[in-house]
């Protein structure tokens, strides 16, 4: 079962969807199921340097009270996943890109799902802006990679164009909202969803890849 989830690292939602893909898993493993973390970005057009926090509020929310309430939900839904979300920490709101490019940079070591856990604790618990390259080698170190091997990575492009091209992709689909579970390429769940919602897709899913290897074994006894 190959499981894609589009995220951004800036998502709260993403964080708590996070959790709860892992209580999910906890109560009904699921044996051969590869994980990728796809690249999305809520703010596509945000200025490389980021945005200031308050500024943010007022573009997005229309004013920081109304953005108040909207996280004081986040922020409830977060602890009853053990997330202790500390908005008032955050003064600035980041691009993402070069947080995705490091992301997809830990996937080809194996170690995908660890950065993307220390740079949602940096960012949400710590208030850290991850668009800094200072914030993402301490991150790359948290998550098992070598330091000077990401800065000098980091300071070209690489995988820029495929991270973009992740999130257009996801665009064409018609996943405006994150996080978005698609399961084997055809089954989506979107949102932040209970365990529960994610044992019935893991079910399909099954079920999916059952039949294809049906489909397969009678091809090849007609060949």
């Amino acid at each position: 079962m190959k499981l894609d989830i589009f995220s951004d690292t800036i998502c709260p939602w993403c964080f708590i969807g996070k959790r709860r893909l892992e209580r999910a898993l906890a109560a009904r493993p699921q044996p051969g199921l590869t994980i990728r973390w796809r690249a999305f970005q809520l703010n596509p057009t945000m200025p490389l340097e980021g945005m200031d926090r308050r500024h943010y509020f007022d573009a997005k929310f229309g004013s920081a009270e109304r953005a108040s309430r909207i996280y004081d939900a986040m922020r409830a839904a977060g602890a009853a996943e053990g997330i202790a979300f500390a908005f008032e920490r955050i003064e600035r709101t980041p691009n993402t890109l070069k947080s995705h490019r490091l992301l997809r940079l830990a996937a080809t070591h194996g170690r995908q799902e660890q950065l993307l856990e220390a740079l949602f604790r940096v960012y949400f618990l710590e208030g850290r802006d991850i668009s800094d390259t200072a914030v993402l080698l301490h991150v790359a170190a948290d998550a098992g990679l070598e330091s000077a091997y990401v800065a000098d990575w980091l300071d070209g492009d690489a995988e820029a164009e495929a991270a973009l091209a992740e999130d257009m992709l996801a665009r064409r689909h018609g996943i405006n909202g994150v996080p978005c579970f698609v399961f084997n390429g055809r089954f989506a769940l979107s949102g932040a969803q209970e365990p529960e919602a994610l044992f019935q897709l893991f079910d399909l899913a099954r079920e999916d890849d059952a039949r294809q290897r049906e489909e397969e074994l009678a091809a090849a006894q007609v060949s």
